[in-house]
């Protein structure tokens, strides 16, 4: 029982974070009514609608991020607690993410015009990329993962003109130069 307490805290933070984004308004999948594995086009309806998507790659850095955090605050922890924990806080990143606040913030401030939240599909991709984050950057180690961190942004600014860091720029500190380039003006 005690090998399986962290899977099953997890399992239930999980649980807890799909009925949090259903309260909050979030649909199970797309309007659409359908599910892809992924939707390229982030100015489309189906952006953050199903399963994977351009914005999956910054997932994944969270999960460099938030095992390295976890790892910062609890050093003793076994590696099943820490992946557990790092999980728990995308999860509760998710439903931070989809908060009324951060929804209407992303639709005023960002590229992001007619963002509607993510459908819990999404949401669940999202933690398995971050998942895949945390065995990454388990199994790269420090240097090789920011590395691998600044290599997905820099494809991600070149492919589709987002990424993390300009994610927050934008959330946090919105400039209409950025949002400009974005927008391809």
């Amino acid at each position: 029982m005690k090998k399986a307490a962290p899977w099953l805290l997890l399992g239930g933070v999980l649980l807890a974070s799909a009925i949090a984004l259903r309260a909050q308004g979030r649909l199970w999948i797309c309007s659409c009514g359908y599910v892809a594995f992924w939707c390229g086009d982030i100015n489309s309806a189906g952006n953050s609608q199903h399963l994977f998507d351009p914005y999956t790659f910054t997932h994944v850095i969270h999960g460099f991020l938030f095992i390295a955090v976890v790892h910062l605050l609890r050093p003793r922890w076994t590696a099943p607690w820490k992946i557990a924990g790092a999980l728990s806080l995308e999860a509760l990143w998710e439903a931070i993410e989809n908060s009324s606040f951060v929804i209407e913030r992303y639709r005023s401030q960002t590229v992001s015009l007619g963002y509607a939240g993510d459908s819990i599909v999404n949401s669940l991709g999202d933690l398995i990329a971050c998942a895949g984050g945390v065995l990454v950057a388990r199994r790269l180690g420090v240097g090789r993962t920011m590395a691998l961190a600044v290599a997905i942004e820099i494809v991600l600014l070149v492919v589709v003109r987002d990424n993390l860091t300009l994610n927050i720029i934008m959330l946090f500190f919105p400039s209409d130069a950025i949002r400009a380039w974005q927008m391809g003006k």
